[in-house]
């Protein structure tokens, strides 16, 4: 991640620098990102009034659902809002953050807003990002920086936030354990050389050996398992309004390299757990074809390209659909 599309913030770490217009550097092309005056990638201003028969819906979330390749109009957030009618979506989406950054984004700016629904969209890669202490940077310059990010320890059951006030000046990484580092994926030195590979062997490799990019869903009593359970169940227990719950999956999962029955058990037990709303949207991307689904991810960028966040949309909008109906009786 690059800091010169950020600024900081002393609770969740940063956010987008207010009311930024720009134009980023793609394999696409590049693509169009605004901001609005709080600092997050969204059309709408969070202190605007809303007409009487508009539905709102909160949408929290990472860089999948913030739009990182892709402009702000071509994200399943600003799709829903074509598909269903008198839909406004107040997008909380936030680059490179964890699901318990989202949590706090939620906690500081969103819980007392007026909406119908809120919608947690969880890259299921996520559950690595809550266990990190600290997360690189890239500068202008290209040099990198270790910076700490806000988390959460759980004591005896109960939740405990850290580092708030968030430090701001970089940390030395060889005085931390590795552990406690945001890698960006399991085995950091493994996917550079499967990589090197190219596409195709890559692929073959992951399905061949079993690869498993998120393996903390496998056991339920496993500790970052148990830590991202206990921040989502706090979130829900906030929500006023219906929560729905959507793991985001990795393209690993959407093209069938790797198995996502685990994170996608634990998923249903936590919604059967809170009473959330949960859609999987799993198996709507699998209704398309290889090619189709491969499409849904840049050539080298694993992000969602326009056509993933059309699909994702597609399969959101029913069940957001069914939940302000159910509200509305």
């Amino acid at each position: 991640m690059t800091r010169q599309l950020f600024e900081y913030h002393s609770t969740f770490g940063y956010r987008f620098i207010p009311d930024l217009k720009a134009r980023v550097e793609h394999e696409s092309g590049g693509y169009l990102l605004r901001t609005n005056s709080s600092g997050f990638r969204c059309e709408h201003n969070f202190d605007g009034e809303r007409c009487s028969n508009t539905h709102r819906a909160l949408l929290f979330g990472d860089s999948f659902t913030a739009g990182d390749g892709v402009s702000n109009k071509n994200r399943y957030g600003d799709k829903l809002e074509e598909m269903i009618k008198n839909l406004e979506v107040w997008n909380f989406g936030l680059s490179g953050t964890g699901t318990d950054q989202q949590f706090l984004i939620y906690d500081e700016l969103a819980q007392n807003i007026d909406c119908d629904v809120i919608i947690i969209g969880v890259l299921v890669e996520n559950i690595r990002r809550v266990a990190a202490r600290f997360r690189h940077f890239e500068l202008t310059s290209g040099e990198e920086q270790l910076l700490c990010k806000p988390y959460f320890t759980l004591v005896d059951g109960e939740l405990i936030v850290h580092q708030i006030p968030v430090p701001q000046e970089p940390v030395d990484e060889k005085s931390l354990p590795v552990d406690q580092i945001d890698q960006n994926g399991r085995m950091p030195w493994l996917r550079l050389l499967v990589n090197s590979l190219g596409p195709i062997p890559k692929q073959i490799v992951q399905k061949v050996t079993g690869y498993d990019p998120v393996p903390a869903y496998n056991m339920v009593d496993d500790a970052d398992w148990q830590l991202m359970s206990a921040i989502l169940q706090r979130w829900i227990e906030r929500c006023r309004q219906p929560v729905i719950l959507v793991p985001i999956p990795l393209y690993q999962h959407v093209e069938k390299t790797a198995n996502p029955d685990s994170y996608r058990a634990r998923f249903r037990e936590l919604a059967a757990l809170t009473g959330a709303v949960l859609h999987d949207p799993l198996d709507d991307l699998w209704s398309f074809s290889h090619q189709e689904r491969r499409k849904f991810r840049f050539k080298e960028d694993i992000h969602l390209t326009s056509a993933g966040h059309l699909a994702l949309a597609e399969s959101l909008a029913p069940i957001i659909r069914s939940t302000l109906s159910a509200k509305k009786s």
